[in-house]
Parts: C-alpha cells; sequence; structure tokens
C-alpha cells in the first residue's frame, strides 16, 4: 500500500492578497520563492516518485524543492469560474446571497462556471486509485483545493462547518492508498520547515 504525501505549492502574490486563483496560472512571489528555499523534504518522500499540478506556481516549487515531477493534469487546482481573483471578504459582500447558498453545499459548493469540491474529487479519484499497487512512496506538488477535496474523500467530511484537519502552511500531509484503492488520512501535518 503506497504513501501519498500532497505538498502545496509555495506562496504567489494572489495567495498574499488572499485572492482565490483557481486555473490561474499565478508563478510564485519572490516571497514564496524564498519560502519554498526553507523547506526540507522528509527522509521517507525525498526519493518518491514525483507528480505535479500543470501550473507554473507547482513546478516552480518542485524545482525549488530539487525534485523533477511527472505532469499530471488531474492534480490541477480547483476551477473558481466566475469567481477566480476575487477574495472571500469581497465574494461575501458582493454575492452575498449566491455566497451564503453556496457556503451551505459543502462538497457541492460551485462558482458560475466553476467546479465543486465533489467534481474534483471525481477528477482526480482514478489517478489516486491508479497507484493502489504502487509499493513505493508517491508525491505531489500541488494545491489547496484539491489536497483538500481528498482529505474530504479521506475523511468522509462534507465539507460543512470548520475543517477538523485545517491545512496549515510549510507542511506535507500524508494518506495511505489501500489495495481496493480507498485512501485514508495517514498524517495531516508533517513540517517542512524545521521548529
Amino acid at each position: 500500500m503506497p504513501v501519498l504525501s500532497l505538498i502545496r505549492h509555495a506562496p504567489t502574490a494572489w495567495n498574499e492578497q488572499g485572492r482565490m486563483q483557481g486555473r490561474a496560472d499565478i508563478p510564485l512571489s519572490d516571497f514564496g520563492h524564498s519560502i519554498a528555499a526553507t523547506w526540507q523534504l522528509p527522509e521517507e518522500i525525498r526519493h518518491a516518485h514525483w507528480h505535479s499540478s500543470p501550473l507554473t506556481r507547482t513546478q516552480q516549487t518542485a524545482k525549488i524543492l530539487g525534485v523533477n515531477p511527472i505532469i499530471e493534469d488531474r492534480l490541477i487546482e480547483m476551477d473558481w469560474g466566475a469567481w477566480e481573483g476575487e477574495t472571500l471578504n469581497d465574494l461575501r459582500k458582493n454575492h452575498s446571497s449566491s455566497m451564503v447558498y453556496q457556503e451551505l453545499l459543502g462538497l457541492d459548493f460551485c462558482p458560475s462556471g466553476g467546479e465543486s469540491p465533489r467534481m474534483v474529487q471525481e477528477r482526480v479519484l482514478p489517478w489516486l486509485q491508479s497507484l493502489k499497487n504502487i509499493r513505493f512512496p508517491v508525491a505531489a506538488v500541488t494545491h489547496k483545493g484539491l489536497i483538500r477535496a481528498v482529505t474530504a474523500l479521506a475523511t468522509g467530511w462534507d465539507m460543512l462547518g470548520k475543517d477538523p484537519n485545517k491545512l496549515h502552511p510549510n507542511t506535507c500531509r500524508q494518506f495511505m492508498i489501500s489495495e481496493n484503492g480507498k485512501v485514508s488520512l495517514l498524517e495531516p501535518d508533517i513540517p517542512l520547515v524545521e521548529t
């Protein structure tokens, strides 16, 4: 049963501004480059079989980490559709009734023209299941939305209310994939920086 380690890319200018990035191909900021340069991969994943989202920010993070990933389109970020580039505060202010309704949908939250977390799960599940017979560690540099969707899949969280496994910065999240393809959360927050 393989262990899958997922790392969120380092920060971009849009992350620093609190903007929803989705599919926008925003590169790492100078701050993001400097943060990623402090990360140390845990020994158990340093020589993993690496994958990456096709977006620039994930590939730049992988390069800084010194890994050469296979590009996997299914690891791309959730599509924020018409709301891409907006902040959560602006969405709640400018689209208040729509946001209230959407936030009550949990896994089925779906911006106009975008993608829901459930759709992200459906997109990434065949890739996850393709790993079930691999006998070596697998790792990927990907996105917060995708990691949250995989976490919800692994834990049964319906994405209503506060996230019981909040994704902390500068960490790696590990999952186990069973022989029948079931995903479970193994370790939610492995530090990438020394504390």
